[in-house]
């Protein structure tokens, strides 16, 4: 089955390819001809997953893409407790700037945590699902996925990305970065929220 991801970026890509595995055919925006910038100005992540989706398939449509297409988007952000949920939504830009600095984002989010007890934390995905079948039927249905952990107080490990040196999932005594894709792959929020969709598509 063929789905179009509304993204480019390479880790969500390969992330998502190898948890939903080969019998998915999964395209990125620029595998579709999409090179727009989608303003995510929702609220929430569902929100801005739902934005994303509607987006790309509007956009798809415009571009006379044959029916029928499958638009999943996904929105993923870290919450963190003490800090009232930040970064949440800006969890990709949460030091400010242009691109995704992942070392600065850590940083900034170990230093707003410094000295404090309460280091409780979730990652959580909400993916957006949008069947066109044609011009005049559109199917819409939301999946999340979330894993709770802690802030470490210092990185550890080397794989992953974003904010997995410093997030241990509980369960588990090491960081998302230590413990390695095969196993984050099968516990990570992300994965909690492909597996509902594979289910969902599989049925």
């Amino acid at each position: 089955m063929r789905l179009i991801l509304a993204t480019n970026n390479s880790h969500k890509l390969s992330e998502i390819k190898d948890i939903l595995g080969e019998d998915f055919d999964i395209l990125s925006l620029k595998d579709v001809g999409i090179n727009t910038d989608i303003d995510e100005n929702g609220e929430t992540l569902l929100e801005n997953s739902r934005i994303k989706a509607m987006s790309v398939s509007s956009i798809l449509e415009k571009n006379n893409y044959p029916y029928p297409f499958i638009v999943i988007a996904d929105d993923t952000g870290l919450l963190v407790d003490e800090l009232n949920g930040e970064p949440g939504i800006y969890s990709a830009r949460y030091a400010g700037g242009e691109g995704h600095d992942s070392e600065a984002n850590m940083r900034l989010l170990l230093h707003k945590l410094d000295g404090k007890e309460n280091r409780k934390a979730h990652f959580s995905t909400f993916i957006t699902y949008i069947e066109k079948k044609d011009a005049y039927t559109t199917y819409m249905k939301y999946f999340e996925g979330r894993i709770d952990g802690t802030i470490l107080k210092e990185k550890h490990g080397t794989e992953g990305f974003g904010y997995d040196p410093i997030f241990k999932p509980d369960g588990y005594d090491k960081s998302f970065a230590e413990l390695g894709l095969e196993i984050k792959n099968n516990i990570s929020h992300r994965a909690r929220a492909i597996q509902q969709l594979a289910d969902f598509i599989n049925k």
